[in-house]
């Protein structure tokens, strides 16, 4: 995709590492696999397990340009790809008739129908913005969120890395980016969709993993607060949760513990501090209700 494209999962890993991503080797192959072979990558997990974090990274790494398509139930084409600025197109209408009724010239109507449909005018959403920049990284951040119609109107454009403006005609890609879709399955994606794509599930990290994670991330921070902090959110999600919480969530707490000058983390601290990695009161009656478990030293 770039001159900055690495040889191998390894060297993708470690060019991720050196924008502060740590991937597992998993991930790495997955995302070395899909700039090599020029294929989307759909990438299904839990919330806060580095999904988005991931895409971003890729385009620091690669030095590719960096578009994200939030999505959302209602999402359609018009908001994904393009739009007109109707208030700059009526500025220009009225600008070329108060210079022609000054000169007393009357304006070429097809001429002036055309300046009004000009490349200037045109608002480029995401998707046409991931296809005009090259090389780029185009993250459509959960898919699962958007609608049926949504995705099979996202196959289209992905499948030919161009689009059609009627009144411009077709802008392709000069070359096609490299698309990450990310999903915390709140529905099932449909299978062509999947079959277009290179597929990998992201794990929670492990233990050793994650502390890595949070000492790359905040420096600030000891590394017995660290290890405390990935310990205590591990066990946390061994516990019948309404919201399971992901490395984000661990990041926010060591973040949060920082804050207060904590080294380690104790029971009052860990109480205090719970609404920074728990979202939903009755997670955090269950995970108070068991305390000094979820904090015990290893």
């Amino acid at each position: 995709m770039t001159p900055n494209t690495p040889g191998s999962p390894q060297e993708l890993a470690d060019a991720l590492a050196g924008v502060g991503y740590l991937a597992d080797e998993g991930l790495a192959t997955a995302g070395y696999l899909a700039l090599r072979l020029g294929r989307p990558l759909f990438l299904e997990g839990e919330a806060g397990v580095g999904k988005t974090a991931f895409a971003r990274a890729l385009a620091d790494a690669s030095g590719a340009h960096f578009v994200r398509l939030q999505c959302y139930e209602g999402l359609d084409a018009a908001q994904a790809l393009y739009d007109w600025d109707f208030p700059r197109q009526i500025l220009h209408l009225r600008t070329v008739e108060a210079a022609a009724l000054a000169t007393g010239d009357r304006p070429d109507s097809a001429a002036l129908e055309a300046s009004l449909y000009d490349r200037r005018f045109l608002i480029a959403r995401p998707l046409l913005q991931a296809l005009e920049r090259s090389p780029c990284v185009l993250l459509v951040d959960e898919i699962d969120r958007a609608d049926d119609e949504f995705e099979a109107f996202l196959l289209e454009v992905l499948s030919e890395s161009a689009i059609t403006i009627p009144e411009l005609g077709r802008i392709a890609a000069q070359h096609p980016p490299l698309t990450v879709l990310t999903s915390n399955r709140t529905r099932e994606v449909h299978d062509a969709l999947k079959r277009r794509c290179l597929y990998h599930w992201v794990e929670h990290p492990s233990f050793e993993r994650e502390v890595e994670i949070l000492r790359t991330r905040l420096p600030e921070i000891t590394e017995r607060l660290a290890a405390d902090v990935a310990r205590a959110t591990r066990r946390i999600r061994e516990l019948d949760l309404i919201k399971t919480p992901g490395v984000a969530e661990s990041l926010d707490w060591a973040s949060a513990l920082a804050a207060l000058g904590a080294q380690t983390l104790d029971p009052d601290l860990a109480a205090a501090t719970l609404g920074a990695v728990l979202k939903y009161r009755e997670d955090a009656e269950r995970t108070l209700a068991k305390l000094d478990s979820v904090i015990a030293a290893a």
